[in-house]
């Protein structure tokens, strides 16, 4: 029965279909803050790319401009340095401060985009701050003693009235902030409550996430939590990316569309964010 078995085996070769680049964009908008809009070319997925075939992934000379309802500015490219390298993003004109855009509350803004003949639009708001933090605590996370094992606790409440989408980042000692492993979440289950949640701390998913001490805090450390109000396509596109991102290499995993809200299929997305800080000393 072994060797019938054997005899059966049939060697199967996938072979990637070769699909046509397609235009990526992350675009983000903060209350107080000049918007900032990445555009790249998407590559394939089992490409192997170095550090100058990533600069050819990014769009150079295209014309964007942003509409708050009362008026369009145009944003201009910018090339910053970058972890030895250079990066290139599309912004407000930094030399023309009267052509200067900075998020506000409550309010909708429409992104144009026009690039190799072809073009693009996606529409976001920044809403209010309706779900906040309260307060925040730091606690010894249970069963250690460990100084590098201390759990930051929130007290959020969430206003009445489904439709609330938040996502998160922290920040340590001043560094850059980094969203959570799962950073966006929907008020279906606490609508209307206020609620104490552990606060996990950010990470940066192109580092080998450290599964022991995951999600904790250590003492001495300053701690600052950055939570967004964000509308529904952006929670979307955060929401499935991030199980996108969660099902490689599961082989019980389930196949996952990360849903942009891009036009003329660009991918990606472009999100306005409603933000409160919060900021904390843990001891030494």
């Amino acid at each position: 029965m072994v060797l019938l078995l054997a005899g059966c085996e049939k060697q199967i070769a996938v072979v990637p279909a070769a699909l046509p680049d397609k235009l990526v964009v992350e675009g983000v908008i903060e209350n107080g803050q000049l918007p900032i809009v990445y555009l790249t070319r998407s590559a394939a997925f089992f490409e192997q790319l170095s550090a100058s075939q990533v600069q050819q992934l990014f769009v150079r000379n295209a014309r964007l401009t942003l509409d708050d309802g009362s008026r369009q500015v145009p944003l201009v490219e910018v090339v910053a340095p970058f972890a030895g390298t250079t990066i290139r993003f599309y912004t407000c004109d930094p030399a023309n401060p009267a052509l200067a855009m900075r998020g506000r509350l409550n309010t909708t803004y429409k992104l144009l985009i026009e690039s190799e003949g072809q073009r693009y639009e996606a529409t976001t708001r920044i809403g209010d701050t309706l779900r906040r933090i309260d307060s925040l605590w730091w606690q010894q996370a249970p069963g250690t003693t460990a100084a590098n094992r201390i759990s930051v606790m929130s007290r959020v409440t969430d206003p009445k009235g489904f439709g609330n989408y938040i996502r998160y980042f922290t920040s340590v000692n001043d560094s850059v902030f980094l969203p959570g492993i799962n950073s966006v979440f929907d008020d279906l289950l606490i609508d209307g409550t206020t609620y104490d949640i552990q606060v996990f701390r950010g990470v940066n998913r192109n580092q080998t996430i450290d599964q022991e001490d995951f999600g904790f805090f250590s003492r001495g450390q300053r701690v600052a939590v950055k939570l967004c109000n964000i509308d529904k396509a952006t929670f979307d596109f955060w929401r499935t990316w991030e199980q996108n991102q969660q099902n490689l290499g599961n082989p019980f995993g389930v196949p996952i569309k990360v849903l942009g809200n891009i036009s003329n299929g660009a991918l990606g997305y472009f999100g306005g964010y409603a933000v409160q800080i919060r900021q904390l000393r843990i001891p030494d």
